[in-house]
């Protein structure tokens, strides 16, 4: 038996396979995922269900997309630099530097007027599910795709009322694959059938073929895509308008996913 079979069949690198399953396929708990979107449904501020919903429905999605990553030209770098986002985007002078008109401005705008921030969001992720505070690779993949949500509000140019955020579920479910982002997408869209008379929907819909459209943004370098001319980025990354939801006077966007 060589050196090399010796240490895969020690305990110590079981263990290590164990934790890797762990990670990369967890069993999808659908009952876990539906009581919790039914939370979400009540209380779209709660963010606390998408964490949820996300941890029992992930399945393998992390791991192939940590994969897809490593076939880009950047991707083995920003890898192996593994940049901790949430950190980047809680730099105020950071962040202050990017002169207006760009994605960075764009980004600095909509976290302040809406008093968002990017840690806030990992503390909710923390106190959900311990998945994203492992020391692997695949974990560092999931913040990064986390931190990055308000960056996708930007770029798709969805707001965050209540379609806003069920569009742009729907546009992550067509970047990533995760079953998750499509629970919650049908969800919204069923629910919508209780509200005003608009095309809810359709504009959910919409932004499904928006994210199949786009290039793929999880392999982007957000560091550089910060100082990009926030136009420019669309039409570089393909996101073109989302017409049908700027459609929906925004009194009416808050009302698509009615509570109860």
């Amino acid at each position: 038996m060589s050196s090399t079979e010796t240490v895969t069949a020690s305990p110590s690198a079981a263990d290590a396979r164990s934790g890797d399953r762990r990670i990369d396929r967890p069993r999808r708990k659908w009952g876990v995922a539906l009581r919790a979107l039914r939370r979400l449904l009540s209380d779209k501020e709660d963010t606390g269900q998408v964490f949820e919903i996300m941890a029992a429905l992930n399945g393998d999605a992390t791991l192939k997309n940590y994969r897809r990553l490593l076939t880009t030209r950047t991707g083995g770098r920003i890898a192996y630099e593994r940049v901790e986002l949430a950190e980047r985007l809680m730099d105020d002078a950071w962040l202050d530097s990017f002169e207006p008109g760009t994605v960075g401005a764009a980004y600095r705008e909509f976290v302040r007027s809406e008093n968002l921030s990017a840690q806030g969001l990992a503390e909710i992720s923390r106190q959900r599910t311990s998945q994203f505070e492992q020391r692997h690779p695949h974990a560092w993949f999931g913040r990064r795709n986390r931190d990055a949500h308000d960056i996708w509000h930007v770029l798709s140019g969805y707001h965050r009322d209540g379609l806003g955020e069920a569009c742009l579920v729907a546009f992550s479910y067509a970047q990533t694959r995760s079953l998750g982002w499509a629970l919650i997408a049908v969800g919204a869209a069923l629910r919508s059938r209780r509200g005003p008379k608009q095309p809810y929907t359709r504009a959910i819909w919409q932004g499904y073929r928006r994210g199949r459209a786009a290039k793929w943004l999880p392999g982007e370098d957000y560091e550089q895509l910060m100082s990009e001319p926030l136009d420019a980025a669309r039409r570089r990354l393909n996101i073109n308008p989302p017409t049908i939801y700027l459609s929906i006077p925004p009194a009416d966007r808050d009302r698509a996913v009615p509570k109860g």
